[in-house]
């Protein structure tokens, strides 16, 4: 898996595009059973990243007022 600032980097439509990916290989019976835990791994990893960014938009969103400021906490 790639290491964390390569993954900071990425947006959440790339991420899911590559659980798209992995959902395939996985799908197909051609991938071996330890390349299927190691698929399943980053996976993992990449659903966190992506819940974990658009839980920080959503909290971003919250703080926005109907003057479309944001409000510090």
């Amino acid at each position: 898996m790639e290491n964390k600032e390569k993954l900071e980097e990425k947006t959440v439509e790339t991420a899911f595009k590559e659980l798209d990916e992995m959902i395939k290989k996985l799908e197909s019976r051609e991938v071996t059973l330890e390349d299927s835990f190691q698929l399943y791994h980053e996976g993992m990893k990449l659903l966190k990243y992506c819940n974990d960014k658009i839980d920080r938009v959503e909290k971003n969103m919250l703080l926005i007022n109907e003057n479309g400021e944001i409000h510090e906490r």
